[in-house]
């Protein structure tokens, strides 16, 4: 009897797990027979479901101590449990296969879950996307992959994203495989960018390109979507091999621009509302769906309009004329100018060459000056038809912005809309009489209005220039110009040169008490020291060579 006593003892090894069998239940404990000269005791607290222990009830347990201090043998249910289930575990990681656990708690970085034992689940690992919210996973059961386990430290770590992403490949293939190009489908907005958004389409992501939202114009695709919303779509492109699916909203809806040309043909007029404002031209929308653009040329026929907003506002009410038709590119022209006559189809007429008129000065530029004819119709004097005589380099030696100036029309350019004026044109060419006014050999006096390297110019009677060469000045060898005569000084020559072609005279200081003979050699030496092409081509050239400057009515000098 004592050799089967010891050898049943000898089977009894603590932290092994045995059998037992429940004697009874107790409020904080229950008393189990493992088949031990002593009773163990588990406490109650071990139990999920200790109310419904029953007395003879069979259990595993694991062996913690034969005898504590007052005999009784020490088990454990749960650490039986633990290793049960690191077991079962271990050889479902061995196995690459799933295991089901429920989530008990949300800590820092992720959740803690129940598979049997507790594991860690990272937040990254929870879904495709991060959730924000980890509190909405606690108390729910899930299916997970274990990923990593540490059986020194018997630590667990889970993955139920690995699980998705499996499923919605399985998922993607299954799509492409079941659906084609123009079918109809359901889908639900996943996430919205500044190109369009991402649909969800039951484990594949479809992309609804801002494009293909409306026919009309779109800012942003949040202006029609949000997150969450269910849409039925239509397939316009799919990329098996890239798992690529292009999605249409607007393709569900009838297209406004069927028979656009039949709707809408040229010159027909149309009123729309604007919905944007740009350098280059104003869109409206004649129709829900349909855009027109009005180029800033498009906008009047007279007014110089730099910007569509100078004269327009986005939601703006305005009417048009249909110019043009593009279907193809979806593209309409449109004029808000073509309303109203074009006041240049008459200009002609209205303005005849040689006519008079009068106007102010509304602009100055380098080479003239604009006359306002009438509202948003100018002519130009050019700076060469301000005078016969005297050579304007800028216009604003002889008019300033807001003189009244009476002119005549000498040129009409209809199709740049052009209208030229002369000043000039309004009194006779001084020129074509000058032979008869200034002969060789006169005495004449005047006013030296500019000095230049090669001479004086001196204002004469009439408001003409004539110039005394530096040869001309004295009978001695002049080096400057500026040491005999000076602008302003008043002078008395003799008239050596007339030339009626050139518009030029030639006179001389120093001739004027020659003898005719005299004059007459003056004249021959006159015109081989200025060449032709030279010097005195006219007065353009000589004017932009003065060195000392001087106008009637003008208070300062340049010298």
């Amino acid at each position: 009897m004592a050799e089967l006593l010891a050898k049943g003892i000898r089977e009894f090894r603590e932290n092994s797990i045995v059998k037992g069998r429940i004697l009874e239940v107790r409020p904080r404990e229950v008393l189990v027979d493992i088949g031990y000269k002593s009773e163990g005791i588990i406490p109650l607290s071990e139990f999920d479901d200790g109310e419904e222990l029953q007395v003879g009830d069979e259990i595993e347990v694991l062996l913690c101590r034969l005898e504590n201090d007052e005999g009784m043998v020490i088990l454990s249910k749960e650490r039986a449990a633990y290793r049960q289930n690191w077991e079962k575990i271990v050889k479902v990681f061995e196995e690459g296969g799933i295991i089901k656990g429920k989530v008990k708690a949300a800590v820092k970085g992720g959740l803690m879950v129940n598979v049997g034992v507790e594991a860690f689940l990272p937040g990254s690992q929870i879904d495709i996307v991060p959730p924000k919210d980890l509190q909405q996973f606690v108390g729910g059961t899930y299916e997970f992959k274990i990923v990593k386990i540490n059986n020194d430290r018997k630590n667990v770590v889970l993955s139920r994203r690995e699980l998705i992403e499996q499923e919605r490949a399985e998922k993607r293939l299954q799509f492409f495989d079941a659906h084609k190009v123009g079918e109809k489908v359901k889908g639900v907005v996943k996430s919205i960018t500044d190109f369009g958004a991402f649909v969800d389409l039951d484990g594949l992501d479809g992309l609804l390109h801002i494009t293909d939202i409306t026919w009309g114009r779109l800012g942003h695709p949040s202006e029609m979507l949000k997150l969450g919303d269910e849409l039925d779509l239509v397939i316009i492109d799919l990329n098996k091999e890239k798992e690529r699916v292009s999605l249409g909203l607007k393709q569900t809806q009838h297209n406004p621009w069927d028979k656009i040309e039949e709707r809408f043909p040229s010159g027909t007029k149309v009123s729309g509302k604007v919905t944007n404002l740009m350098p280059y031209g104003a869109f409206v929308e004649i129709e829900p769906g349909v855009e027109g653009l009005i180029h800033v040329s498009e906008l009047s026929w007279t007014k110089r309009i730099a910007r569509p907003s100078d004269v327009l506002t986005v939601g703006q009410e305005v009417e048009a004329v249909v110019l043009g038709v593009n279907k193809e590119q979806q593209k309409i022209s449109l004029g808000v100018r073509q309303l109203d006559p074009n006041p240049w189809d008459q200009i002609e007429v209205k303005y005849q060459i040689g006519t008079q008129i009068r106007g102010e000065v509304r602009n100055l530029t380098a080479y003239g000056a604009f006359v306002q004819l009438e509202d948003g119709i100018d002519g130009m004097v050019h700076v060469s038809d301000m005078s016969w005589t005297r050579k304007v380099n800028h216009p604003s030696e002889v008019l300033k912005k807001g003189d009244v100036v009476d002119a005549v029309v000498i040129d009409i350019d209809k199709q740049n809309q052009r209208i030229s004026l002369g000043v000039k044109q309004l009194d006779e060419d001084p020129w074509k009489a000058i032979d008869q006014r200034y002969k060789i050999g006169d005495l004449v006096k005047g006013k030296v209005s500019k000095i230049a390297t090669f001479g004086a110019f001196v204002e004469l009677e009439g408001d003409i220039d004539g110039l005394v060469h530096i040869s001309q000045i004295s009978e001695e060898r002049v080096e400057k110009v500026k040491d005999h005569v000076k602008a302003g000084d008043e002078i008395t020559a003799r008239v050596i040169k007339v030339d009626k072609t050139e518009r030029r005279i030639g006179l001389s200081i120093k001739a004027a008490n020659y003898s005719e003979e005299e004059i007459a050699k003056e004249a021959a030496a006159f015109d081989s020291a200025i060449k032709p092409g030279t010097e005195l081509v006219g007065l353009e050239q000589a004017f932009a060579a003065a060195a000392e400057e001087y106008r009637p009515g003008d208070s300062s000098k340049k010298k």
